[in-house]
């Protein structure tokens, strides 16, 4: 994640207090660098594996606390099934999701996030 697209990224965020932050394993570094940059509160911070049988206890510690908004660091390969199960047994939302650049047309609409260079996206 390139500097231009963390400050785009929490910029994106506005008026958020509290978010949470969802990353694979192959992203974490970026989760911790959003996490450290944050001026607010993270609820908690959830990592996940590409593959997995079913992702379901990730996806509902990721989803439980109810941000502001939910903050994802993620491979397209790492974050199908997440989204696919957070779609499934959850109460989140794509619309108050904010991605990195690696999501950047990810086909799920109401995703939102920052690219390498500052720009911003949203999947309609």
């Amino acid at each position: 994640m390139t500097s231009l697209e963390l400050e785009a990224l929490l910029g994106l965020l506005g008026g958020a207090r509290h978010i949470v932050i969802g990353t694979d394993f192959a992203s974490r570094p970026d989760g911790n660098r959003i996490a450290a940059a944050w001026g607010g509160v993270v609820l908690t911070t959830v990592a996940w594996p590409e593959t997995a049988a079913s992702w379901l206890r990730q996806a509902r510690r990721f989803a439980a606390p109810e941000p502001d908004a939910w903050v994802v660091s993620a491979t397209p390969a790492g974050w199908a099934g997440m989204a696919r199960r957070l779609q499934l047994s959850t109460s989140w939302s794509p619309h108050r999701t904010f991605a990195t650049s690696a999501l950047a047309g990810y086909p799920l609409p109401g995703l939102r996030g920052a690219r390498a260079d500052s720009t911003t996206w949203e999947t309609r």
